[in-house]
């Protein structure tokens, strides 16, 4: 205000000026009435301008503030910070200093707006980075990123987007794990089989190709699919080859036994034959699944086929031979001269199919073997039941001897066997009983007649049982009638007295263990009449001598005792008897 009357002064002053010129000039009053309005006007006309520029500055700073404070707010409630409005301003401030005090607020707040605008575009270039690789479309070119919206620059909404990040990470790790899994899964397969891995993985996208990995490997959903189907196809083909070369080789030992062929020349073949007992996952060896050891091993097969066709009747005799053992190994019937005429007849006609022949031996020999299998425990009982028979047979023998408590060379060894055989003759009925036993459950159970030697057992062993009953009986009554003997000479004994025997001459006895005819077993003399219960499958009831009934008188000596006469009755009877 000051200066203002200070230039109205000055104005006053140079007006009175002007007045004097215009006296000494002579300008008229009206001309100095106009030229001084006009003066006035020009005055006014420059105050109104700087009122009008006053104004219009004033309205400027008024909307400079207006749009920093704005700024400042939208900035505030972008990036989500704390700060308000009343912390700028102050009481009673001009606009010139309230600008100057939003001024260095709006420069903060734009720096932070531009550092977090570059933090939100590195995250979303990452996240369409990734979701490119996922995709499958990061060969297509460097991604597209979606309008960024400044309007929300919030942590909040940055820590979505690192979380979806981070979610895109992990899944990206998954898929590389995945795809490594199926290419090692793929890599081993194809050395199993020898099949080209590094073709195989380029078919399926060029950045599998690269070993060297110098470009990151396809994880999209179409890479991971196409694999894991690669992976699935080989594992088939995988367990399909190794069924083949299982037959083959399974094949191949048949064609082996069939034809003798030497060791030396099977072991070639062990890499296919050691296959037979693998599984699908066990099988892991190089190449031992390729297509040219399968093919080797289908040459060979028709190698020892063609092979096999020109020994089929040696073959075939030789099943044939082999069937025969089985039944003979367990005493079944089996006429083999004639069943080899009839194959002879039948293969030398050409009438016949000999795989189909060969193929039927091989069913008869299972058969064969099973039925002989069936017939193992009761041929078990049957051994037993032999050898105690014939150990009873011995004992018989034993007994009669006559020598056999002499001190004689072996004397010891043939007592031990008495009472070994006693114990085991004691043992034959129930060996009997459960023999039979086992022989009628066999019979039911398969519904045919047990044959031993082309004879029935059971009837070899009723007549066996029948027989032994005789020869107890026998025994039974010669024990008896030894001791009427013995009563009736001791009663003469005490009627008459002592008498002394007649004197014989002395014959040297000689000791156990010898035989006039050097017949001996052990020191024992062989029955020759006495057989097993098996060696004759009949029973003869022609062979049994009458007995005389011994007279008793008063003529018999008194201090005569028939044990001879009793030994001998035994002896005859025993001899009659014939062994099943």
């Amino acid at each position: 205000m000051t200066l203002l009357r200070a230039e109205f002064t000055s104005c006053g002053s140079l007006l009175r000026e002007l007045q004097d010129l215009w006296d000494d000039i002579g300008e008229t009053d009206h001309e100095k009435d106009r030229m001084i309005l006009q003066l006035e006007q020009e005055c006014f006309d420059v105050y109104r301008r700087k009122v009008e520029q006053a104004k219009k500055h004033k309205s400027d700073l008024q909307r400079s503030v207006a749009e920093g404070e704005s700024e400042v707010s939208n900035l505030i409630s972008a990036l989500g910070e704390q700060e308000s409005l009343k912390l700028v301003r102050k009481p009673n401030s001009s606009l010139k200093e309230q600008l100057a005090a939003i001024n260095p607020l709006l420069e903060d707040l734009r720096t932070k707006k531009e550092e977090k605008i570059q933090e939100f575009l590195d995250v979303e270039s990452k996240i369409a980075k990734l979701c490119l690789e996922i995709a499958g479309s990061a060969q297509q070119g460097p991604p597209v990123l979606p309008q960024l919206d400044e309007g929300d620059l919030t942590l909040n909404r940055l820590g979505k987007l690192n979380s979806q990040l981070q979610e895109l990470l992990k899944d990206k790790s998954l898929r590389f794990q995945k795809v490594n899994s199926h290419m090692k899964a793929i890599h081993e397969l194809s050395t199993i089989m020898s099949i080209d891995f590094a073709k195989m993985m380029s078919e399926v996208h060029p950045s599998y190709g690269d070993l060297a990995n110098s470009h990151p490997k396809s994880i999209s959903n179409d890479s991971l699919a196409k694999l894991a189907r690669i992976v699935q196809s080989l594992k088939q083909e995988k367990k399909q080859r190794l069924e083949k070369l299982q037959v083959l080789g399974s094949t191949l030992i048949e064609l082996w036994n069939l034809l003798d062929t030497p060791t030396d020349e099977q072991k070639r073949f062990d890499h296919i034959t050691s296959l037979i007992s693998e599984s699908v996952n066990t099988v892991l060896g190089q190449a031992c699944l390729a297509l040219d050891v399968i093919e080797q091993a289908k040459l060979e097969v028709q190698r020892l086929n063609i092979l096999k066709a020109s020994k089929m009747k040696e073959l075939v005799l030789k099943k044939q031979n082999e069937l025969e053992q089985i039944y003979s190994s367990v005493h079944m019937d089996a006429d083999g001269d004639l069943e080899h005429h009839m194959l002879i007849g039948l293969i030398d006609s050409g009438k016949a199919d000999l795989s189909e022949l060969l193929s039927n031996m091989d069913d008869k020999i299972i058969k064969a073997k099973e039925h002989a299998l069936s017939r193992r425990d009761i041929l078990e009982k049957v051994e037993k039941w032999t050898y105690a028979s014939a150990e009873e047979s011995w004992l018989d023998d034993y007994e009669r001897d006559q020598n056999r408590y002499s001190a004689g060379r072996g004397a010891h060894k043939n007592l031990k066997r008495a009472e070994k055989a006693r114990i085991l003759v004691n043992k034959i009925p129930s060996l009997l009983e459960n023999l039979t036993s086992k022989v009628i459950a066999w019979e039911k159970e398969k519904g045919m007649t047990f044959l031993y030697n082309k004879v029935p057992l059971l009837v070899t062993l009723d007549g066996y049982t029948v027989l032994r009953q005789q020869r107890e009986d026998e025994k039974r009554r010669l024990r008896e009638q030894k001791k009427i003997q013995e009563q009736f000479a001791a009663e003469q004994e005490a009627l008459f007295g002592s008498k002394p025997s007649p004197m014989r001459p002395f014959t040297a006895r000689k000791p156990l263990g010898q035989s006039s005819n050097g017949n001996t077993v052990g020191g024992t003399p062989i029955n020759h009449r006495v057989s097993t219960p098996l060696a004759r499958q009949a029973i003869s009831s022609s062979g049994k001598e009458k007995k005389d009934h011994v007279k008793v008188g008063n003529a018999i000596l008194v201090n005569y005792v028939a044990l001879p006469k009793e030994d001998s009755l035994l002896h005859n009877n025993s001899s009659a008897i014939v062994s099943p």
